[in-house]
């Protein structure tokens, strides 16, 4: 009987391997989901100091009754960038916005701003990212639903475009509302 070496048996084995590990990535629930630790909790403090030439968010701007979206962006931000236009339908149909500029430069986002429209009922700068920290964010953009009462309800991260924003925001923002 010949003798099969094991140099022979282990790239079947680790192909194997391979895809059993891929199988298992598959039938996760919600892959593509981010878990946030801030759901069901109370919204945390957002920075004291006001983007230069921008209000700075009302200290109860999450407990006046209302739903409030928070977003964290920065100019240099190219899918902040392409979220824009949808922020500010948003804001012309009435929904309160809290920006928060983070890891940026105070001229440059002030410019952005002024450039292509302010969406944000206020907007706090977080240049060391320190706040951002505080609310789980990973990388910009990312938009929190806050309840009325000051509630962390959905967190999506990513803009605000394409079928993930309609899928999976918008149902969720339009619960937000419902309640």
């Amino acid at each position: 009987m010949p003798k099969i070496s094991p140099l022979m048996i282990a790239p079947p084995l680790i192909f194997a391997a391979f895809v059993a590990l891929a199988a298992v990535g598959m039938f996760r629930p919600d892959p593509e989901g981010l878990p946030s630790t801030l759901v069901g909790q109370k919204a945390p403090a957002l920075p004291e100091k006001a983007l230069e030439g921008f209000a700075v968010p009302a200290p109860g701007v999450f407990t006046d009754g209302n739903v409030t979206l928070v977003n964290f962006w920065a100019s240099w931000c190219p899918p902040c960038r392409a979220e824009h236009p949808t922020l500010l339908k948003m804001n012309a149909d009435g929904m309160t916005i809290v920006g928060v500029n983070f890891k940026d430069t105070s001229g440059a986002a002030s410019s952005y701003l002024t450039d292509d429209g302010n969406p944000f009922k206020g907007v706090a700068f977080d240049p060391q990212g320190r706040t951002a920290i505080d609310w789980g964010v990973t990388a910009p953009p990312e938009t929190f639903i806050i309840a009325g009462d000051g509630t962390v309800l959905f967190r999506f991260a990513g803009p605000l475009i394409g079928s993930d924003y309609e899928q999976r925001f918008l149902p969720a923002l339009e619960a937000a509302l419902a309640q």
